[in-house]
This record gives structure tokens, C-alpha cells and sequence, in this order.
């Protein structure tokens, strides 16, 4: 029985050994998994180089326009309206005739001045001739002194009365022309609200028509204390650029070819005019005020900004996107914001490394400009960063990058830069 167990142990033995010779034999040795790694194919994703180059130092928000001066025209007497010299939404300059009132009671009131005037102007030469005699025979005693006194006293009586007639006829040539109202400024005008043969009054509270002055215009917005000295500041170097661009809308009336010369057509209709659209709807002008008070319930400062308006595209009370740009930073440091990750430790990019790896790396934002972000910390430049099919990505992983397609025209016609 002893022998027995024997030789089957020993067959046992020799068929373990055969089995390992021939597995030595033919190269059959444990994977490794390292060259299974370097066998996988990458994930595709698309990236981006991460770039340094000028970029604007921008300030964005909403404005609303406002004109450069508005006057309400009221009437300096009261009377009817005899002619209206104007129509409704008319342009004028200083001084073109808008309304005239009867005058027919004034005129009348400043010819009897006048002719006041004239009695009172003969009866002085009258007074002055009186005097003139009665000088040599009050010389001779063959009249008395107080004949003589009364008669130079009727002189200067008559003259100061015929300064008074003066000073009447200068008062109703004035009322004159409160009869001829006319526009005090350049501008265009509103709602005429009195109509020929309307009785007017000064003390009424409704204006006659109001005008507002719109070559050149204001655009109004809010900045935010913390920016105030960096205005400042950038205002002691120059004019400071301010553009305002307008929402987009559709023409509904008129050609095409006048429709985008407006400024109104969507630039979506023909992509070859896009950007040509979209700088139509924007217009540019300068800082010129600064308000002298912060907002103590909103922290926030009140700017106007200065815009020509040659087109008439600013209409007081628009709503407008403003941006502002106070500097130029040479070398910023640029990445697409397709880029840009946010996670539960902060902003983040997946950056790509020499041997097509990714990895992690937190990032710091400056600012957004468009669809690029300006990188405070956290990349130097140079850098290669994934911009799509961050979904899939695990630190280490292997990646295949792939050819961007060129992206369509952007005809959102917003203002170019938001600040995050």
C-alpha cells in the first residue's frame, strides 16, 4: 500500500513539472499590465493651447440713455395760439420758431406806449421853450422866481415821464415776444400738445412740446465702488473707450438693404454681413462724468458717457449693454472658457501632459472677455488644455486629441466682454 501511494505521488510530481516546462517552453509568462495600459486607444477629446496675449482690462453692465439737455417749453403769457411753426418729432435748432400767440391785444397796448411817449416828449420841448422865456425876464425882475421854478420843475416832470413811457414800450416790446416762442435748444421734438387756437396759460403744468437734445447724447450706468479709482486712475491717462451695443430686432418695413443700413435686420439672415451687422448695432463714445456720491444702499457710483449719435441709434430711455475699457494688459494669460471646470475644491482645467495624460490643474480667473478667460494663477502659458469631453476624464488618463472643427459666427450682437 506504502508503494502504491509512492508512485502516485511520484507521477504527480512529474506531470506538475511537465506542465511548468511547457509553459516556459512556449513564453507563457503573467501579463503585464502596464503594456495592456499603452495598448488602450486615448480618449478623444479636443483642446486648446493656452495663450498669452494683449487683452483689455473691461468693465461691463446696463445703461440707459438719456439726452444731453431736455427743456420743457411753457409759455411766458397767456393767450391762444395763433400758428404752430413745427410738426411732432421734428428736428430744430436754437432758435427756429415753434409757436406763435395772438399778439393783437400787445401790439395795441405798445402803440399807445408809443404814443404816450410822443405827448409827453412834445410837452418837454413845450416846458424847455417856457423855461427859455421866462430866464431874461427873471433876470430884468419882470417875472418872479417861483414862475420860474414851476416852469423848470413842468421839465423835469414831463422828462421823467417820458422815461417812464420808455420804460413801458421796452416792457411791452418784451411781451412781444413771449408772443414768438422759440426752441432754446438743438433737438428734436415730442408730443406737440397744443394744437392751433388752444388757449394757453403760464400757470398751466402740461408743456407746450418738450425738446430733447439728442447730438450728442448721454448713456447713464452704475459701476461698483471697488472699480471707481481704477476709472479714475484710467481717466488721468486718456479718454476712456465706452461702447453701447443694442439687442438685435427685425426689420418689419422697408428693404433689406435699408434695414441693415439701420441697423435693424438679425445678422443671422446673411452670415457674410454678420459682423458688419453687429458693429452697426453698436456705437462708441467717451467717460465724461463722474458723479460726486456713492450710493450708500447699492455701493455703487453713477457714470455718463459721451456719444455723438450721428445715426440717431441712441433714443433717450433705451436700454443699452455698456462696456468699458480702462487698460490693455500686454501679456495676459488666455483660455477659451470651454475650458474652464468648476468642482467642489474650485476652478480647475484639465491639463494635457507630454506623454498624453491628463491631469488636474486649479486655476484663478481674472476676467471673462467674450469666450476667453483671463487666468490670474495657475497656468503660465504654453500649456495645452482640453476644451471638450471633460465627462469622461479621470486623472491619468490617456487622451487622443482631435481636430476642432471652425466654430460658426456669432451673431448674439452682446456686449464682447463680461466680467465673471
Amino acid at each position: 500500500m506504502r508503494v502504491k501511494l509512492i508512485l502516485v505521488a511520484g507521477i504527480a510530481l512529474v506531470g506538475i513539472g511537465y506542465v511548468a516546462l511547457r509553459s516556459l517552453s512556449v513564453g507563457d509568462a503573467a501579463p503585464d499590465p502596464h503594456a495592456h495600459q499603452a495598448a488602450q486607444p486615448g480618449l478623444p477629446v479636443f483642446a486648446a493651447t493656452v495663450a498669452i496675449k494683449p487683452m483689455p482690462v473691461q468693465i461691463a453692465t446696463v445703461g440707459r440713455v438719456q439726452p444731453m439737455a431736455s427743456v420743457a417749453i411753457q409759455p411766458r403769457l397767456d393767450g391762444v395760439i395763433a400758428s404752430v411753426a413745427v410738426e411732432e418729432g421734428q428736428d430744430v435748432k436754437a432758435g427756429d420758431l415753434l409757436f406763435t400767440l395772438d399778439d393783437r391785444a400787445l401790439q395795441a397796448a405798445l402803440r399807445e406806449a408809443q404814443a404816450n411817449l410822443a405827448k409827453d416828449q412834445a410837452l418837454v420841448e413845450n416846458a424847455r421853450r417856457n423855461v427859455e422865456r421866462l430866464l431874461p425876464l427873471a433876470a430884468k425882475n419882470f417875472t418872479s422866481v417861483q414862475s420860474l421854478d414851476q416852469a423848470k420843475t413842468d421839465v423835469a416832470t414831463y422828462e421823467a415821464t417820458t422815461l417812464a413811457d420808455q420804460a413801458q414800450i421796452q416792457a411791452d416790446q418784451v411781451q412781444l415776444t413771449y408772443t414768438r416762442i422759440t426752441a432754446p435748444i438743438s433737438g428734436r421734438l415730442g408730443t406737440i400738445n397744443f394744437k392751433l387756437g388752444n388757449s394757453v396759460r403760464q400757470a398751466d403744468t402740461t408743456p407746450l412740446v418738450t425738446i430733447n437734445q439728442i447730438h450728442p447724447i448721454y448713456v447713464s450706468f452704475a459701476i461698483q465702488q471697488d472699480d471707481l479709482n481704477h476709472l479714475r486712475a484710467a481717466m488721468l491717462a486718456g479718454p476712456v473707450a465706452v461702447s453701447a451695443t443694442f439687442g438685435k430686432s427685425r426689420a418689419l418695413v422697408g428693404t433689406a438693404a435699408a434695414a441693415k443700413a439701420v441697423g435693424t435686420v438679425d445678422a443671422s439672415d446673411d452670415p457674410a454681413n454678420a459682423g458688419a451687422i453687429r458693429a452697426n448695432r453698436q456705437e462708441q463714445g467717451v467717460v465724461a462724468f463722474i458723479d460726486n456720491t456713492i450710493d450708500t444702499a447699492s455701493n455703487t457710483v453713477i457714470v455718463k458717457a459721451h456719444f455723438d449719435n450721428p445715426r440717431d441709434r441712441l433714443w433717450p430711455g433705451q436700454f443699452v449693454n455698456v462696456l468699458m475699457t480702462l487698460s490693455i494688459e500686454p501679456k495676459a494669460v488666455v483660455i477659451p472658457s470651454e475650458a474652464l471646470q468648476i468642482g467642489q475644491q474650485g476652478n480647475y482645467v484639465w491639463l494635457v501632459k507630454d506623454d498624453k495624460t491628463v491631469a488636474v490643474q486649479p486655476v484663478k480667473i481674472d476676467r471673462r472677455i467674450g469666450d476667453e478667460l483671463v487666468i490670474a494663477s495657475g497656468l503660465k502659458g504654453g500649456e495645452t488644455v482640453v476644451t471638450e469631453g471633460q465627462m469622461r476624464l479621470d486623472a491619468g488618463a490617456k487622451v487622443e486629441i482631435e481636430k476642432a472643427t471652425p466654430k460658426p459666427a456669432d451673431n448674439s450682437g452682446d456686449a464682447p466682454g463680461v466680467n465673471p
